[in-house]
């Protein structure tokens, strides 16, 4: 072997080695540079397109497709790790709730009850619970059944086909105005004084089978919660209500109602506007008589007759506990209106729910529902929230009644300009009318049921009790009357007579065929205007038989005498009078039959003619049914002025922020259904000519001619 050439051969192979070992440490040094600077790119584009990849190839000196795979890598990579670092994580935090779980657990074992300080159920126990929970269960599910049966053969098709409508109460409801729901489930009503059965009609016809399918749990619930949103409201004055500087009247502060409420805006108007009002007074009725009253809708009209026009029970969720209506639950329609012509009429669709708090101690709550339902079309601007009343006995017959009335309203455009201070200010139906007319009828039903009431006869022209009665069941049938015409409902436009110097008489024209009417087309006309007066002096004008001869046509010119006088009340004027007309030879001479009901926020003067014959059989008791009647009269309140008087403008006998409202409204039969049912023009000219000249008679006699 040659030992040179092999130690030549080793030291050539050394050095080979040699260069080779620096070789690597030079691209390894130039690798690290290279990964070095994909790292920042990195984090700064962990995603670069190819045109960034071939940039960086060329850049560090490398292949597009060894970038591309770097990144790859160099993604993968990264989320491996971030999952390691979460596992890691929530192994701790499992560890962790693991120990507090034991801990807990050892705890329970010493656990005792907060209320008796005793020890916690024990395992059998708990099994016994669970056993009687499975039976109630049971139980229920075995209720549910029967309901769905009943409810199926009620609707005629499987309740599985009504729940899928349900939430429904939010959709299915949408009917347009002219299909607007309703049904043939007429609720017979009672009429209060008289005792004859009626039947209210709606304005809208209804669907039976659209009501039915309404989720009665959302209505019970939208009826508890408005129960305990008017509890609170009642039980508190300040700081959810306080005392207007200038009306004197609890008004309601809305940022400690939004607190209390989690009601939402109905109306998205800037029109729109929250009327709020709260009153108390006592009552000439025991509370329980008071509850069935109101929870039947036609007593509800013969009590509230100047507010309400109509009333119908559309359908009875729940009839409650038999003697004391605890939990019974309704929905109603109510129309409501101001007693004039130029005010459209206020409707609701509502649940009335009473509960008896306590022995003698009841409430009845009244929350809008929403039967229109998201209906576009809805006629409906007025939108009630929780209002109502807390009835409470007294020991002396009477109850104490706190009302508290709270309206949504967007009804600016609808509301005349005569009227907007007494609507706005929540006067016109406001918690104070309310309870103030609850007051007056419940004084005069007490007076019409006693046989020992007040009157003053002259002659003795009514001599029983029998014939009170009677005068005083036709006389409340002819206020009713006379309230419902004021609404206009069938107002009919005749622009020569309505518009022509800016006369305001509106004209309604029906063909009546109603019982306790004559049959025949009658026009109405009626006509609202302000005058520089006291409402209070208005009614001492009007009631005082001497002046009567100034504005009445019937009298011919001539004073009138008053035969009989009974009276409905503690209030001296708040009575029934019998009035004889001047004597008119080779004429039929009438009587006059006259209510005039007074209470601190306005008055009413409504008269009727009436054959001798008439009066005659109503003095000696017999029925008032058959006796036709087509009154006519006045009203009279302030003009809801908030201005107290004081400063020049009190000086101001012309003032328009004072003064008082005036309406006046005849009704005239001008054709019977024998004869032409073709409406005559004439008639209505003539309608519209005694209303007018009526008007300028009174204004002549009240010196207030210069008012427009």
């Amino acid at each position: 072997m040659d030992l040179g050439g092999y130690e030549g051969n080793g030291a050539d192979e050394d050095q080979e080695a040699s260069n080779s070992q620096k070789g690597k440490r030079t691209y390894h040094r130039h690798n690290v540079q290279q990964i070095q600077q994909l790292e920042t790119f990195f984090k700064e584009c962990p995603h670069p397109d190819e045109k960034q990849r071939r940039q960086l190839s060329r850049e560090l000196g490398l292949e597009s497709r060894q970038v591309k795979f770097w990144f790859q890598n160099k993604r993968t990579q990264t989320k491996t790790q971030h999952e390691r670092a979460d596992n890691y994580t929530l192994r701790t935090e499992n560890e962790k709730i693991q120990c507090e779980n034991l801990a807990i657990r050892e705890a329970l074992k010493t656990v005792t009850c907060h209320d008796c300080g005793g020890q916690p159920f024990r395992n059998e126990e708990q099994q016994h619970n669970i056993e009687r929970l499975h039976i109630e269960n049971a139980q229920l599910k075995q209720e549910h059944e029967r309901v769905s049966i009943l409810v199926s053969k009620f609707l005629g098709k499987p309740v599985t086909q009504v729940l899928p409508l349900s939430p429904a109460l939010r959709s299915s409801m949408d009917f347009p105005v002219e299909s607007y729901p309703g049904h043939g489930m007429a609720v017979p009503s009672f009429d209060l004084v008289s005792g004859n059965l009626n039947n209210p009609t709606l304005p809208y016809q209804l669907n039976l089978n659209g009501i039915q399918e309404i989720e009665k749990s959302l209505a019970i619930g939208t009826a508890v919660s408005a129960m305990d949103e008017l509890i609170k409201l009642l039980r508190v004055n300040e700081p959810v209500w306080y005392k207007s500087p200038t009306s004197e009247r609890y008004v309601l502060h809305r940022d400690s109602y939004d607190k209390l409420s989690s009601r939402v805006n109905h109306f998205k108007n800037s029109s729109a506007r929250i009327e709020s009002s709260k009153y108390s007074g006592v009552v000439m009725m025991p509370g329980m008589r008071l509850v069935d009253m109101f929870l039947d809708s036609a007593k509800w009209v013969d009590l509230f007759p100047t507010i309400v026009t109509k009333a119908r029970t559309i359908e009875v969720i729940d009839t409650g506990m038999l003697g004391n209506q605890d939990d019974s639950l309704q929905l109603i329609y109510e129309q409501m209106h101001i007693l004039s012509p130029l005010v459209a009429p206020r409707e609701f669709f509502f649940l009335r729910f009473c509960r008896q708090l306590e022995p003698g101690v009841w409430v009845v709550v009244d929350v809008s529902y929403d039967y229109f339902r998201e209906n576009p079309h809805s006629p409906l601007r007025t939108w009630k929230l929780p209002s109502g009343c807390m009835i409470q006995d007294m020991s002396n017959g009477c109850s104490r009644v706190t009302w508290v009335e709270l309206v949504e309203v967007d009804d600016k455009s609808l509301t005349h300009r005569l009227y907007r201070d007494l609507v706005f200010n929540s006067s016109a139906y406001g918690a104070e009318r309310w309870v103030v007319t609850l007051q007056r009828m419940c004084l005069r039903l007490a007076y019409s049921m006693g046989e020992n009431s007040p009157s003053r006869e002259l002659g003795g022209v009514i001599n029983n009790p029998d014939g009170k009665r009677s005068i005083m069941q036709l006389s409340h049938r002819m206020m009713k009357n006379f309230c419902s015409i004021l609404s206009m409902s069938n107002k009919v436009d005749f622009p020569h007579f309505t518009e022509l110097n800016n006369s305001g008489v509106r004209v309604s024209v029906r063909m009546s065929d109603e019982p306790g009417q004559p049959s025949g087309m009658v026009v109405s006309a009626a006509t609202s205007l302000w005058l520089p007066l006291s409402w209070e002096t208005l009614y001492n004008f009007f009631r005082d038989m001497n002046t009567r001869s100034q504005w009445d046509v019937l009298s011919s010119g001539s004073p009138v005498h008053e035969i009989a006088n009974i009276s409905m009340g503690t209030h001296p004027e708040n009575s029934v009078y019998v009035i004889q007309q001047p004597f008119v030879p080779n004429e039929s001479n009438m009587l006059i039959l006259q209510e005039n009901c007074v209470d601190s926020l306005g008055a009413l003067v409504v008269y009727a003619p009436l054959d001798i014959p008439a009066v005659r059989s109503l003095i000696s008791g017999e029925d008032s049914a058959s006796i036709q009647i087509l009154p006519s009269g006045f009203t009279m309140c302030g003009s809801g002025c908030l201005d107290k008087g004081t400063g020049a403008s009190a000086s101001t006998s012309t003032c328009r922020s004072c003064g008082s409202l005036l309406t006046v409204a005849f009704q005239i039969l001008v054709c019977t259904l024998s004869s032409s049912k073709q409406l005559n023009m004439d008639s209505v000219a003539t309608v519209n000519t005694l209303i007018s000249s009526t008007v300028q008679k009174i204004k002549a006699a009240l010196d207030c001619t210069n008012v427009d």
